[in-house]
């Protein structure tokens, strides 16, 4: 079963909001709790808030256990923007953008087994399986070496016009 939440207009930019959303991702609620009451963010303290709201929830209105928890997916989006105007020399005006962010977060249970869904895997785990078959390849060999390197290890072609004649530092 799904719990959602949403906090609407949170005072906060989106692109602050989600350093802190990405911290909590794929994480228990206990754990969660943990990482936001320690982390120097503005965000921090309202995610907190919400993620409390969530299983208080989902403990009175679905009688799920806290422990049972955990974030299955969490989106930070971007909200109205207020506009404002700051004077700027020789009596200009520049419009200043306050923004906002809308959160949701949605809560599943843990497997009986006690293990997270396949889709709750969080990125290191991801990274760690990612590394792993790009070191098994390298031991293989393959026929290409650029095949071997994945496509953020392969050098950038050099645009025409662009080239520096005399190169210090490679490339």
């Amino acid at each position: 079963m799904t719990i959602t939440v949403k906090l609407r207009r949170l005072r906060v930019a989106p692109r602050k909001a989600r350093l802190v959303a990405d911290l909590i991702r794929g994480k228990t609620i206990e754990e969660a709790q943990a990482v936001l009451n320690f982390t120097i963010k503005r965000a921090a303290l309202p995610m907190l808030k919400l993620l409390k709201s969530a299983a208080a929830n989902a403990k009175h209105n679905f009688q799920m256990s806290d422990n049972n928890l955990y974030i299955s997916k969490i989106t930070v989006d971007g909200g109205p923007k207020f506009k404002r105007w700051m004077p700027r020399a020789r009596g200009q005006a520049y419009q200043v953008q306050k923004k906002t962010s809308h959160v949701t977060i949605e809560l599943k249970e843990i497997k009986k087994d006690g293990s997270l869904p396949a889709a709750a895997s969080s990125n290191a785990v991801l990274e760690e399986t990612k590394i792993k078959e790009a070191s098994k390849e390298t031991k293989q060999g393959s026929a290409n070496p650029k095949q071997r390197l994945g496509p953020e290890l392969k050098r950038p072609k050099a645009v025409l016009g662009k080239q520096k004649f005399f190169r210090r530092k490679s490339v």
